[in-house]
């Protein structure tokens, strides 16, 4: 952008190129009748005009186009309306007013005209000859101007287009950036507080063995044993995890899958809860976000069984109907409901927030008979 300085210098340059050029045409005045000095205070004005055609561009072209006319009522020599009139038209048109820059030309050139031939002037030069180059110049000043405006507009548009582009990638990254902190919250809570779960269980179960009988020491260590397991078990799902935030391509293998059920079930069933399962789907069977969505919520379900329920069973219902799973956890305990601000609660949340985005549906209560059950259907539209 060419700076304040520079425009000054272009504008003082064109300033006196328009004084030049109007005094001229004063001097050559062939009639011989003209106040010359009034005239070349005219060209004068006409030239300083130019410095101002910046930053009033409107009142710039009004001005000119008074001291043209008055050339006229006060019988100064002819200046002609090009030169004068072409820069205030180009600035005029410049600032977007490109129709008041077309408009004030054109009755400029035909008050010029009827004067000029009111006159007596010949009608064959002023008409064939000046007519046409004098329309031909403010013409395209007036064009030329409008052009530069609207590259300006266009660039404009173009720069808050970018802008905007620029906010909504992001706020797209924040999204995105929140969706997987979701996401890792949830995986963390469903896979490792699962193992915690089982963890805190057994060593409960451990504790009051030894506060019972301390010369019990096998139970004791049997249920230390589950303790090591259930440990090694939530270690290496935690690893996983952050394997999967690391690594770009993690790989074929998912963090969580219904492949996994039978091994859920054991570590369930090793803490006192007799689990069946019953219509599980083979491995590979299922889409891969369906697949790790109902086997997190039968962890989820199963987890929640052990740590509020006092269960003696649950069951794990699988069926398929009209494109849709349905993914069924009951147990036989207390069945109380739970505040959604205790560990529960959130379990829930995460459920259903992990149903939402794969479009299906949630629903969780005490069931009809005792006990407590969670019951999902997801849709099985998505990509394998």
């Amino acid at each position: 952008m060419p700076s304040d300085r520079q425009e000054a210098i272009v504008d003082a340059l064109l300033g006196f190129a328009v004084f030049a050029v109007v005094a001229i045409a004063v001097a050559s005045d062939v009639s011989g009748t003209g106040n010359l000095p009034l005239g070349y205070g005219l060209a004068a004005l006409l030239g300083a005009l130019m410095l101002l055609r910046r930053r009033w561009p409107v009142a710039v072209l009004a001005a000119t186009s008074v001291l043209v006319i008055a050339n006229y009522v006060l019988d100064l020599p002819v200046i002609g309306l090009a030169v004068p009139m072409a820069a205030a038209l180009y600035s005029t048109a410049e600032a977007g007013r490109a129709l008041w820059a077309a408009a004030t030309g054109a009755a400029l050139v035909a008050v010029s005209t009827a004067v000029r031939l009111g006159e007596g002037q010949d009608p064959a030069y002023l008409l064939g000859y000046e007519l046409a180059s004098t329309v031909a110049v403010m013409g395209a000043a007036v064009a030329l101007g409008h052009a530069r405006w609207q590259n300006r507009v266009a660039g404009h548009q173009r720069a808050r287009m970018e802008l905007l582009d620029r906010r909504a990638r992001e706020h797209e990254a924040a999204e995105r950036l929140s969706l997987e902190r979701a996401r890792v919250a949830r995986d963390l809570h469903d896979a490792v507080g699962h193992h915690l779960s089982v963890v805190s269980l057994h060593a409960s179960v451990a504790a009051e063995a030894l506060a019972e009988d301390p010369a019990d020491t096998a139970a004791a260590r049997d249920e230390l044993e589950h303790v090591t397991r259930s440990s090694r078990a939530g270690l290496r799902e935690l690893r996983a995890t952050v394997r999967a935030l690391r690594e770009a391509d993690p790989g074929d293998g998912r963090i969580a899958s219904l492949a996994h059920l039978d091994e859920l079930a054991d570590t369930v069933r090793a803490a006192g809860v007799d689990v069946t399962v019953t219509g599980a789907p083979r491995p590979g069977e299922l889409p891969g976000v369906v697949d790790a969505t109902a086997y997190r919520i039968v962890q989820e379900a199963l987890t929640n069984t052990l740590r509020h329920a006092r269960a003696r069973t649950a069951r794990v219902d699988f069926t398929r109907e009209g494109g849709v799973l349905g993914v069924t956890v009951a147990d036989d305990g207390g069945g109380e409901a739970v505040p959604d601000g205790t560990a529960v609660g959130s379990g829930l949340a995460g459920m259903r927030e992990r149903v939402r985005l794969v479009g299906g549906s949630l629903e969780a209560g005490p069931g009809l008979g005792g006990g407590f059950g969670v019951r999902a259907r997801l849709p099985l539209g998505g990509e394998r």
